[in-house]
């Protein structure tokens, strides 16, 4: 049974086309990974199913009563709610149904006899709903969710405007699973979620019931929890049954069988206009070169899609720091109250150090307390000789009005226009990409823009804070190369050990150090 269909689907922003006569299906219990490079549209094809866009051509038809259910990776929480409120927020419906049940009690104390029948009849319509939905146990669920996410440490009764980007992504997810709709669509759920989080989502995943598209560029996460692949690239949209290795596989075949059509019809088509060419002027041979000419014209061109451009990212390396580069006396990090033990290390020249551990715990607080753009609560640390810094943040706050080529002459206003453009070219983005506004790049274009400012300085120490959030696989691999030929010393905040457990050369857990009850 069809849930979703998608048919002649064209969209497209300006003069940069996302879709042309694109189709999709989406049938019960099926569990869809949608894959492609930055760029490609995924998340703008979410936003044309759930309705958010309207495509310029097309048509979305959902089957009727369907209840669809979705995250997407710039949802926002209100000012005010509790992460409580946030969760029960899922039951809504069974909430009103709940007051309307009291209305109920209420009015029977002065009803009539006959408008107290109808009033019993509704009332007993209501309870067996509530009861059939397991009202009364939703408490509990809010709980076993809240605890299996790492909310319950928070704190429910905590203001959902107090959290980090990723206990947000927390408490969107777990309104989401509460809800249980039939379908659920997930854009990128694993960005800010740890390693025991995406575990438990994984598995979460794979006892579902009903069906999913999730986009998502953590492949071993991907790999396990899909039955079928769309792929978007070029404007099109193709279907693949298997996993996210049984894609490639086909993929690459069916790439190597166009390529070699291709090679067979060009060879073809400069025999076949050389022969016109010798023949058509003689007359014994003119019809031949007619019978040819026509061969050509009525001939169905193979085409092979413009390669994409793959980005390089090549750190440059600065003058050589003394061999302390941060010493801690002491500190104490966190904003009103303490995030940490008292914090006495050493990081020294030439380490390269992954920094782990769960949302909220104060990482990203200790990369911003190093550079000195929070001050500690207590205690102190210092900065080694000639240190030249390039902080990668997590999250960029505000709207930003500039163009790709304005944000980078803003940083670098010495550089020429063509130097301006090459540099974001190095860094995959087209010249489509690169003369748009950043706020309407997709999230993993927008890192690549900040990137590309950081691999333009001299650096001899990188302060990376969730880098790989948002990359596609090709970024990702180029990204760890660059990070493991760069000579300069590293400290890296991620929830991918497939990222970097070849790149550091330690991890530091800061769950060891926090104050928070994990």
């Amino acid at each position: 049974m069809s849930i979703l269909n998608v048919e002649h689907l064209t969209h497209g922003f300006g003069d940069r086309a996302i879709f042309n006569d694109v189709s999709f299906r989406l049938l019960k219990g099926e569990h869809i990974g949608l894959v492609g490079a930055n760029g490609e549209g995924k998340s703008t094809f979410m936003s044309i199913v759930t309705g958010k866009m309207m495509p310029d051509e097309g048509k979305v038809e959902w089957a009727k009563n369907v209840n669809v259910g979705y995250l997407d990776q710039h949802a926002v929480l209100e000012a005010g709610m509790t992460i409580q409120d946030a969760l029960k927020s899922a039951f809504d419906p069974l909430l009103q149904k709940e007051e309307r049940m009291n209305e109920i009690c209420d009015l029977l104390g002065s009803a009539d006899e006959k408008e107290m029948e109808l009033l019993m009849e509704e009332l007993g319509l209501i309870q067996d709903d509530l009861t059939l939905h397991d009202f009364y146990t939703i408490d509990a669920k809010v709980e076993e969710v809240a605890r299996a996410l790492g909310l319950l440490d928070l704190g429910l009764d905590r203001d959902v405007t107090d959290l980090s980007g990723g206990q947000r992504t927390k408490v969107l997810l777990g309104k989401l699973l509460l809800e249980k709709p039939d379908i659920l669509l997930l854009d990128e759920p694993t960005n800010y979620l740890d390693e025991e989080h995406i575990a438990w989502l994984k598995r979460y995943l794979l006892d579902y019931e009903n069906a999913f598209i999730l986009i998502s560029h953590d492949i071993p996460f991907l790999n396990e929890v899909v039955n079928i692949i769309y792929h978007m690239e070029n404007q099109e949209l193709n279907r693949y049954v298997g996993d996210y290795e049984h894609f490639q596989e086909v993929y690459a075949v069916k790439k190597a069988q166009l390529e070699a059509a291709y090679r067979r019809q060009q060879q073809e088509i400069n025999e076949l206009k050389d022969f016109v060419a010798r023949n058509k002027a003689r007359v014994s041979t003119r019809n031949m070169a007619m019978s040819r000419q026509k061969k050509l014209d009525k001939m169905e061109l193979i085409e092979l899609a413009a390669e994409k451009p793959k980005p390089e990212f090549n750190f440059r390396y600065g003058r050589t720091p003394g061999k302390m580069l941060f010493e801690t006396k002491k500190l104490v990090i966190g904003y009103d109250e303490p995030l940490s033990k008292p914090l006495d290390f050493y990081m020294e020249r030439g380490q390269k150090i992954a920094l782990i551990g769960t949302n909220g715990i104060g990482k990203t607080t200790l990369l911003k307390s190093l550079l000195g753009l929070i001050p500690p609560l207590s205690g102190s640390c210092e900065k080694g000789e000639n240190l030249q810094i390039g902080y990668f943040e997590q999250e960029v706050k505000g709207e930003n009005p500039n163009s790709c080529i304005e944000e980078i002459w803003e940083e670098f206003p010495g550089f020429t226009q063509y130097e301006v453009r090459s540099a974001l070219a190095k860094c995959g983005l087209t010249t489509k990409h690169i003369e748009s506004k950043v706020r309407v790049l997709s999230g993993g274009e927008q890192a690549k823009v900040r990137l590309c400012k950081l691999i333009n300085k001299d650096t001899n120490v990188l302060l990376l804070d969730e880098p790989t959030n948002h990359l596609d696989v090709d970024a990702k691999e180029e990204l760890k190369r660059a990070l493991l030929d760069y000579r300069g010393s590293v400290l890296l905040i991620c929830h991918e050990p497939e990222f970097y457990k070849d790149v550091v050369n330690e991890v530091w857990d800061m769950s060891k150090w926090t104050t928070k009850v994990l």
